[in-house]
């Protein structure tokens, strides 16, 4: 780019080559030299102008953007720059007064302006410019130094991700981001899942979505993967706060999609954190203040940030992912999703939904969380089962006495598997667990009232284990993707169809996959076989020859009798198995009234049932005309009453 004559030696040289010159009159020179102090002047105001507004940036500076620093200091720079130009263009013109080149621009027309616009564009594009270079990939990096402006995003519908082709079939029909695209083949994998065909291209339009699929089906890719193509579309920032929530019922579900998450972002530049109850709030806070783009959590957690966290930046949020949401109301956050739902932004925002079912209350928070007209998308509608292909189902009767004998005989013999028992209550859990462990056959426990750390590190090591038994309630029924599980297994009975889908959905994850489930009924129990045949799950009867089950029991007794520990934890478990039991949706078929306590009491390793108390339902008090409390065990056991 051309500059102003630095000398009156090159100025003169270069007139004097010129063949014919004359002199201006002089009333065009005192005009051309008044336009030049008048800008002159005007560029001096430009810099006191410009100097005052970065004083006041640096003596506000909590309270000011960045980026209107940088536009001061840019903004001072010019008007430096075109008080040194105008200065040596009158200095060039004091020197060489009375010769002019006659080829010469008029003043207003000058090269140097020209040359001046381009600056200006120039020093715009630097202004505004960092935001399409990618930030540092260290989490720390560009932190939020103020409140999160938007100015340099576009809106939602001004953004216009890459549309595929009809009818994808793998990841790479997906016009992705090549660092998107990077992720995927390190991750391995390569061809998309039903629901992942026809979610992912609607969502990359900004389309609101209304999803139904079976567990395992691979909804998580689903909605991150459009996710992260729009944060990459968007530039954004740790500066810009958060642009994707995304709001699952579990922790573990949590830690889950945010494993995933961080694979995906592993060649972007976006930040991703995890917020969840149990967790270290002042660190989450620390990290949301610095700036996330993506952030996975809970519901109350989530909550108590919008709520108490001042410098969680939310003013940019584009993207709400509900995942499960059916389960999430089943859990008693319908309160705190309003509350969110209420305290975040609602323009330019996108909203997918995912619930495996539609009741109700799920349809009510669609209406409250989606925008008009969403693309409802079911995979699962032409389908014959409601289970996925390549799991084989099938249950077992048997009696009360011998519920636990036939599931320590099944663990022994499948000790080399990766097996999965899901329990009805955390104090069966915490029973059996120790039980089994205590008699040397090792397993792992999962269940709602253990400390986050014991939860994540359970977790994690079940989740990366060739083999092995992980005993645990309904916490881990929904949504997580353990690798490789050979068998679940339903000791306690599921409360309804759906949950039972939701546990067996723990195996034959993914394309051909295989597996196998096992569910333990009384005899008073097979009723509920026709509310399966109802929801489309395909069952057979499984048999487990009595000559073959471990009899132990009378070592189980004796051992229950002398062990103090063992035997308040096998209470614990006994009491809270008949709460679990007398609060079950389904009481027409799981009729607490109909329990044998002797041979319940034996699967617990008691020789007679212990006196307990239990706290019955409302609507089970009205259906069975009682209030109050009701106690179960013999009647000479009255006046023991075991408290928890």
């Amino acid at each position: 780019m051309a500059s102003a004559p630095t000398s009156t030696t090159v100025s003169k040289d270069k007139l004097k080559t010129k063949s014919v010159a004359k002199a201006p009159r002089d009333d065009d020179k005192k005009a051309e030299k008044e336009v030049r102090k008048r800008r002159k002047r005007e560029a001096e105001e430009e810099v006191k102008v410009a100097k005052k507004q970065s004083e006041e940036k640096e003596e506000s500076e909590s309270g000011e953007e960045e980026q209107a620093e940088e536009k001061a200091v840019a903004r001072t720079k010019k008007a430096k720059k075109k008080q040194e130009q105008e200065d040596s263009a009158e200095e060039d013109d004091e020197d060489d007064e009375g010769e002019v080149d006659a080829d010469a621009p008029e003043p207003n027309q000058s090269e140097d302006e020209d040359e001046d616009d381009e600056d200006d564009k120039e020093e715009e594009t630097e202004e505004t410019g960092d935001n399409s270079e990618t930030t540092s990939a260290h989490p720390d990096a560009d932190v939020i130094q103020s409140n999160g402006d938007s100015s340099d995003l576009p809106s939602h519908t001004q953004l216009h991700l890459p549309t595929t082709g009809e009818n994808p079939v793998l990841f790479s029909d997906l016009k992705l981001h090549p660092n998107t695209v990077k992720a995927i083949e390190k991750i391995g994998y390569t061809k998309m899942t039903e629901v992942q065909a026809r979610t992912i291209p609607p969502c990359m339009t900004g389309r609101d979505v209304l999803g139904a699929a079976k567990t395992g089906s691979g909804k998580t890719l689903a909605f991150l993967i459009p996710a992260v193509e729009m944060l990459s579309a968007l530039k954004f920032k740790p500066r810009n706060g958060t642009g994707v929530i995304v709001i699952t019922p579990t922790r573990e579900l949590a830690l889950q999609i945010y494993g995933v998450a961080r694979e995906l972002l592993e060649f972007h530049s976006q930040t991703c954190a995890i917020v969840i109850g149990g967790a270290n709030r002042r660190q989450e806070a620390d990290k949301l203040t610095k700036g996330v783009n993506l952030l996975i959590s809970t519901p109350g957690r989530l909550l108590d940030h919008l709520q108490n966290t001042p410098g969680f930046v939310i003013k940019n949020l584009r993207c709400l992912v509900l995942d499960e949401a059916d389960r999430i109301l089943e859990m008693g956050f319908e309160d705190e999703m309003r509350q969110i739902i209420k305290l975040i932004p609602s323009q330019d925002r996108q909203t997918l939904l995912f619930s495996a079912t539609q009741t109700t209350k799920v349809e009510d928070l669609a209406r409250i969380s989606l925008r008009p007209g969403p693309l409802y998308i079911n995979v699962d509608y032409h389908k014959e089962a409601s289970t996925v292909e390549g799991l084989e189902q099938g249950y077992v009767i048997c009696e009360a006495d011998k519920r636990f004998l036939l599931l320590f005989s099944f663990l022994k013999r499948f000790q080399k598997k990766k097996v999965i028992v899901f329990f009805s209550s955390c104090a069966s859990v915490k029973y059996y667990s120790e039980l089994l462990n205590y008699i040397d056959l090792p397993v792992l426990d999962l269940h709602g009232k253990q400390k986050q750390q014991k939860r994540t590190n359970t977790f994690f090591e079940f989740r990366n284990a060739k083999q092995g038994t992980l005993i645990c309630t309904d916490v881990a029924a929904r949504g997580l993707d353990i690798p490789a599980v050979d068998w679940i297994v339903q000791f306690d009975p599921p409360d309804d169809p759906r949950d039972y889908i939701h546990r067996v959905g723990r195996t034959a994850r993914g394309a051909n996959a295989k597996g196998r489930s096992l569910m333990f009924l009384l005899p008073n129990e097979v009723g509920f076989l026709k509310y399966l045949k109802d929801a489309r799950v395909p069952v057979v009867e499984f048999e487990f020859p009595s000559k073959k089950l471990v009899n132990v029991q009378s070592q189980l007794e004796k051992l229950i009798g002398e062990n103090y520990y063992l035997n308040k934890s096998a209470k614990d478990g006994y009491k809270s198995y008949l709460q679990a039991y007398a609060s079950h949706s389904l009481r027409t078929v799981f009729d607490v009234n109909k329990l044998d306590l002797n041979k319940v009491a034996k699967s617990f390793g008691f020789k007679t049932p212990p006196r307990v108390d239990i706290q019955l339902g409302a609507s089970m008090a009205r259906d069975k005309k009682v209030q109050g409390r009701r106690s179960y065990g013999p009647p000479g056991n009255r006046k023991r009453k075991f408290e928890r």
